[in-house]
């Protein structure tokens, strides 16, 4: 199913300012929030639209990219996933909490909702990091997008206890000092009154259990250093430096927390005969003073094989041909293709022999042979002017 746009899942224009961002999303997400729509699944999958359009567009770098590429621009679709796709609704909690102002979502949900009533705070999950690759591509897999399959080397899942860092994947109890809830409250006395104060339990770390007997593969970490062959699939008119993201392929978290993401960095091969300007392609080609004198046909070289174009007889040293649509396509698909530019270059001679000097000493007194430049090949900026109304 084609994704939305940012723009529109949180009714704000392309302008809108980061203040009317923010106030737009923590609208949707008053709305959607399942809290209020219990067993709504459509209301989830709003809410969490919501968080992925916020968690782009609130990136200043990330909106950029956005406005300029699309999805593709961000690493969604075509086989890379962003925020929203990968993360449980409590994993979007604790990455937005700020948005209510310091209390996080629980306490204005919780006041929301009548008193205690608002989603309570889980158990710390841990997430692992993310790993960055870089891949290289040739302009023609630029040209019609490609799938890579690229080995990386990583932290993986222990398959000994299955991630959760205890022998036999059953060798923990429940933390004694939390009871299992992963937090801790403690309440102290002030001139104020009495302070109530909630942080994570120092024991387990928020995980709300303790190892008694650790798994032997892993020491008790639950991830081990290995290697994943991973498939990328990557869209057609990506470019030098874009990045995109594969949600879930980074680390693995340590005793099954949330693993990281694979940032893929693209970096473009140099051809032998095109060089890329944007979605244009540019391309030199030498010919001689008689097939510039009295036109010709030439090959030159595409990203699909070889293209036919006719010289026209007087053309000058410098003139710049056109094949529309020979480029390369936009990222987002309603730009089109870009165009192949040909710049002829008419070749000089080096070393002549004497018939050879003999034939051009006669030519050179002909009338024909003297330069008669109009006023459109005097002026360099005419000529620029003409390159791209062809």
């Amino acid at each position: 199913m084609e994704k939305r746009d940012y723009y529109e899942i949180l009714g704000i224009s392309k302008t809108a300012t980061p203040e009317e961002l923010k106030k737009a999303f923590r609208k949707m997400a008053l709305k959607y929030h399942p809290d209020k729509n219990p067993g709504n699944k459509e209301a989830e999958e709003k809410f969490k639209e919501a968080a992925e359009a916020y968690e782009v567009l609130s990136d200043a770098e990330k909106r950029q990219r956005y406005d300029q590429f699309g999805h593709a621009g961000v690493g969604n679709g075509s086989g890379f996933s962003g925020f929203g796709g990968g993360m449980s609704i409590d994993e979007i909690f604790r990455h937005f909490g700020d948005i209510f102002g310091g209390g996080g979502f629980e306490d204005p949900f919780s006041s929301f909702f009548g008193g205690g009533g608002g989603r309570s705070r889980g158990r710390q999950v841990s997430r692992g990091t993310n790993l960055r690759v870089k891949v290289k591509l040739t302009l023609e897999e630029i040209a019609h997008g490609v799938e890579k399959k690229i080995k990386v080397n990583k932290y993986v899942t222990c398959t000994t206890c299955n991630g959760t860092g205890a022998r036999g994947g059953s060798g923990f109890n429940t933390c004694p000092t939390c009871h299992g809830s992963g937090h801790v409250t403690r309440v102290t006395n002030t001139f104020l009154g009495q302070m109530q104060s909630t942080t994570t339990c120092p024991n387990c770390g928020g995980e709300g259990h303790v190892i008694t007997d650790k798994c032997p593969e892993c020491a008790g970490n639950g991830i081990l250093k290995g290697e994943e062959v991973i498939t990328l699939k990557i869209p057609a008119g990506v470019s030098e430096g874009l990045q995109l993201s594969v949600s879930g392929k980074g680390n693995a978290a340590p005793r099954g927390g949330i693993p990281g993401d694979l940032l893929v960095q693209i970096e473009e091969i140099h051809h032998e005969f095109l060089e890329r300007d944007g979605n244009d392609l540019l391309c030199e080609h030498f010919i001689t003073f008689p097939d510039a004198a009295m036109g010709t046909s030439i090959e030159i070289p595409t990203l699909e094989g070889k293209a036919k174009i006719k010289i026209e007889a007087g053309t000058q040293s410098g003139k710049v041909l056109r094949l529309k649509g020979k480029g390369l396509p936009s990222l987002n698909s309603w730009e089109g293709k870009g165009d192949l530019l040909i710049k002829i270059h008419v070749w000089t001679p080096k070393n002549l022999t004497k018939e050879e000097k003999s034939i051009l000493e006669k030519l050179s007194k002909s009338p024909g042979f003297q330069p008669n430049p109009t006023s459109k090949d005097r002026n360099f900026f005419s000529r620029m002017k003409d390159i791209f109304e062809q």
